[in-house]
């Protein structure tokens, strides 16, 4: 293999277009990956040497993106940052659904922009927008990177209808009373993906068929109601309507990665549908693999169960900061599990989480300036993410770095080198001694002193305020510490 598929024997840097500086490490191996389409981990063989292409499926912004949401993004930057690692160019596209995501899922039930619309009298362009920038807020307080592009459906509606006049010109459609519809029939492995034929994926279901040939057929082209005007419809060959959810990811990815792109990621509840019907929609209409490697993130469970707003267990970033917690702690406590994992969300994992990536902040402060590399740990780093993105290995690696008895500007040159995959914004600590302002330090001054008086009542109340200001004061063996909160 080349450059496109290893980890390379000699050391070089690749600039992205966000301004970061990536360190390519030592090491030549291939890259594993675990593909849903074959069942198996493989080599990556990227298509175009030296690069890659990512399609990420995005948020539907008709509500905040929770923490299950940001699992799958945050596997996928992971995923992003371990190409560029080793060496590659990555094209990184996630898409934004702005309309077309039905309540079901599939081809039924309303809109979901509609359903927001008329939740908070908004159009749904307004909702659209203020949910959009909701989820790119909540992209860079959890140090994801952003995309090269984030295509929106609502701008892409003539490639979605291109590729909907493909599928109908190569006999793959069909029309009823309410849209246009993808003949699931038509196509030989259809179903490849889930690994279920159609049969299989429709056993002891409830399907109210309507007009459709098949159960598992689906909406390319929704018709407009004639009672009513929608806030997003447009002209079509069919008449008035607005695209189906799959269509718009795989008219996208092609415009901007071209068919077969390299990768796709996504949840592991897309495979069965979405992912499905994308992958037929794009071997339809173009005769090719849509990509070659589908990658799908676990579920995240609350407290050992589901999450749903009607359990109140469906946490937003927000929630987390309103609670105390850096949102950074939640890419820590993400990237303690394997993505392929099931994760249970608990407040106790994540306080401890929190808690490991106060230390490591706490820790690296004093360290040198960065000087040197610790070069077997970087090795053993690069082994764990080469194979399958293992972040949970790749942290114990971490921790003995930090642990270890190397010099400390190595420590911290490795350091830094390894967080550009983690993402944890360790540079902002390394070897940056924490400035206590005036205030801080005086309120902490006055409850040594209540403490040497056994004032216990006036300790804490300084300790509060401390607190308040946004650090933290503990008491050690060797006296009082402070930290930033």
């Amino acid at each position: 293999m080349g450059i496109s598929s290893r980890c390379q024997q000699f050391p070089s840097t690749l600039r992205r277009p966000e301004g970061r500086l990536f360190v390519i490490l030592t090491l030549d191996m291939n890259i594993r990956l675990y593909n849903t389409l074959t069942r198996q981990k493989e080599d990556f063989k990227p298509i175009h040497e030296g690069k890659a292409g990512i399609y990420a499926c995005g948020p539907t912004v008709y509500w905040f993106a929770h923490v299950g949401n940001f699992r799958s993004f945050i596997f996928s930057d992971i995923l992003r940052r371990t190409l560029v690692h080793c060496g590659l160019d990555v094209t990184f596209v996630m898409n934004i659904t702005d309309v077309g995501h039905l309540t079901d899922d599939a081809s039924d039930g309303e809109d979901k922009m509609i359903v927001a619309m008329k939740r908070e009298g908004k159009t749904a362009y307004e909702i659209a927008e203020f949910y959009t920038q909701e989820f790119l807020k909540d992209v860079e307080r959890l140090n994801i990177l952003s995309a090269d592009v984030y295509p929106r459906a609502t701008e892409h509606i003539q490639e979605q209808i291109d590729m909907v006049v493909a599928l109908e010109k190569n006999g793959y459609t069909y029309k009823t009373s309410d849209g246009i519809y993808f003949d699931t029939s038509k196509l030989n492995d259809y179903g490849r993906l889930s690994g279920q034929s159609a049969e299989e994926k429709m056993a002891g279901a409830r399907i109210d068929m309507g007009e459709k040939k098949n159960p598992t057929d689906f909406a390319l082209w929704k018709f407009s109601p004639t009672d009513a005007q929608r806030d997003m419809e447009w002209e079509s060959p069919w008449g008035k309507g607005f695209p189906g959810w799959h269509i718009e990811c795989s008219a996208m990815s092609a415009k901007y990665l071209d068919v077969p792109f390299d990768i796709h990621t996504g949840g592991i509840d897309h495979i069965a549908v979405h992912h499905e019907n994308e992958l037929a929609q794009t071997k339809g209409a173009a005769n090719e693999l849509q990509a070659n490697i589908w990658m799908h993130g676990e579920f995240l469970a609350v407290d050992g169960g589901k999450m749903s707003k009607s359990l109140g267990n469906l946490y937003t970033v927000d929630d987390l900061i309103e609670k105390g917690y850096d949102p950074l702690a939640l890419r820590y406590l993400m990237l303690g599990a394997h993505y392929r994992t099931k994760l249970n969300f608990t407040f106790e994992a994540l306080t401890a989480a929190q808690n490991a990536l106060h230390r490591l902040r706490e820790t690296v402060r004093s360290w040198e300036k960065p000087e040197g590399r610790c070069v077997e740990l970087e090795e053993r780093f690069s082994e764990a993410l080469a194979d399958d993105l293992n972040t949970p290995q790749a942290l114990a690696v971490l921790w003995e770095l930090i642990d270890g008895d190397h010099q400390s500007g190595a420590k911290a040159q490795t350091l830094l080198s390894f967080d550009e995959v983690l993402g944890l914004g360790l540079q902002e600590y390394v070897g940056v001694p924490l400035d206590i302002p005036a205030q801080v330090q005086a309120l902490v001054d006055q409850r040594k002193t209540a403490r040497a008086e056994k004032d216990w009542a006036l300790s804490d109340e300084l300790r509060d305020k401390v607190i308040e200001l946004g650090y933290v004061v503990e008491d050690t063996e060797q006296g009082q510490v402070v930290k930033k909160g």
